[in-house]
């Protein structure tokens, strides 16, 4: 890259909507475009299998609760604890792996991270035989979530503002690995035997680490984070942005996840299908929602992210409001979850373009860390809510009635406060730290 081109880069990578042009907020797109340095899209590209590949790791265990159930005679809640674990881990974990991608860079995290989680794969793979210990490979499988919050920061150094939404949308397609898993871990069983999935994930792990220790790069302009872990996360957590996205988060990724690990029980349970059928309409569920994350990016930066995540947020109450009713899956049960994943796929998609703007560039990560571990968190607390509801009622129409109160609050705290916070940046209100 030339001298001007890394001038040109670093001065879009760095500006916040702080130094913006008046009339760019986070409601309306940025009226500057600039080229994005060459090699930014074969980091996305790396980016995006990095992520995509641990998640499909993250979600192993989802696909076999009801075989994990069967075999080790679980309760429902227990059955939602294995496939929670995962999640809170990997969502906490974001929290200092976003700080340490600051620190030292994606080129880093993405190989180390991915080698580490070969070993709780290989754990539950080929070690874990009782409830106990799927507990504890699950805890540090969570590890493969993590890698959220490497990706964030690689790609938002790499794009210049107008273009994150649609970048940063587009890294989320990476979320398509638990579909993966929804696809083939059950099948693979089956046919090749108990092992077969988390031998062949571990190998994939391993060649990714390979390719991304080789080819992976940090943006030459980078910013660099000053001061201390604690000091930076506590500044970092005093951000208006981050607080605020990590409650839209929380309702958008977390919905997200809390469908793509529960589903699968959710429809034995409620609907008598077989895990094959199960896991098959989960993988489904999480396709849609993995396409349509770029799309509410692409959407944000053309319209603004505040109108996108009021309209996903309306829609999301709405339909888990008509999922509550518990109607037969043909045809209007299935029309509601896949319209569930439409909407929390764009509002996923729409929340990270408000960070990519909002965000200072040394902050990203760690506001990534802390943003995705509420939307994991998000993800952590419905799968137990509703495997608690279906052993005290047979049923689990609150739970979802639940989902639709907090959408509708979600649509309402995006139109005030959010929006609020950015008209504020856009006059030119420095960050908070």
């Amino acid at each position: 890259m030339s001298t001007s081109e890394r001038r040109a880069h670093g001065a879009g990578a760095g500006r916040t909507t702080a130094s913006a042009p008046t009339g760019a907020t986070a409601a309306t797109p940025p009226t500057t475009t600039t080229t994005a340095p060459p090699g930014a899209t074969r980091m996305l590209v790396l980016a995006t299998v990095g992520f995509l590949v641990n998640f499909w790791a993250w979600a192993l265990i989802s696909p076999l609760g009801s075989a994990y159930r069967d075999r080790l005679d679980l309760t429902g809640f227990q059955q939602s604890v294995l496939v929670a674990v995962p999640v809170i881990v990997g969502s906490l974990g974001r929290i200092p792996v976003g700080a340490l991608t600051d620190r030292i860079g994606a080129r880093v995290m993405f190989p180390v991270v991915s080698l580490l989680t070969v070993l709780p794969v290989l754990f539950i793979g080929l070690v874990a035989e009782s409830f106990a210990s799927l507990i504890v490979g699950g805890f540090f499988l969570g590890l493969g979530g993590t890698t959220f919050a490497i990706g964030v920061p690689l790609v938002n150094a790499w794009y210049p503002p107008a273009r994150r939404g649609t970048a940063l949308g587009l890294f989320g397609i990476g979320m398509g690995g638990t579909a993966i898993s929804a696809f083939t871990t059950v099948r693979l069983t089956d046919n090749l035997g108990a092992e077969a999935p988390f031998l062949i994930v571990a190998g994939v792990l391993v060649l990714y680490a390979a390719v991304a220790a080789a080819l992976l790069r940090d943006a030459p302009d980078r910013t660099l984070p000053q001061g201390s872990f604690l000091a930076r996360t506590w500044a970092t957590a005093k951000l208006p942005a981050t607080g605020q996205l990590s409650f839209l988060y929380a309702v958008g990724f977390g919905g997200f996840v809390a469908f793509s690990v529960y589903l699968p029980t959710y429809l034995g349970n409620a609907f008598d299908l077989s895990p094959e059928d199960a896991a098959f309409r989960t993988a489904g569920f999480v396709v849609l929602a993995v396409a349509m994350r770029p799309v509410g990016g692409a959407l944000s930066d053309r319209i603004g992210p505040i109108p996108v995540l009021v309209a996903s947020f309306v829609g999301i109450a709405v339909l888990a409001a008509l999922a509550a009713l518990e109607l037969p899956l043909m045809p209007i049960g299935t029309i509601a979850f896949l319209g569930l994943a439409a909407l929390l796929g764009a509002s996923s998609g729409a929340t990270f373009a408000v960070v990519g703007r909002l965000a200072p560039p040394e902050k990203v990560g760690a506001v990534t860390g802390l943003v995705g571990a509420a939307g994991g968190l998000g993800g952590f607390v419905p799968p137990l809510v509703m495997g608690a509801f279906y052993d005290r009622l047979g049923d689990y129409s609150l739970g979802l009635a639940l989902l639709a109160v907090v959408s509708l609050g979600a649509a309402l705290f995006t139109r005030g406060p959010v929006a609020r916070s950015a008209r504020a940046d856009a006059q030119g209100e420095p960050h908070r730290t």
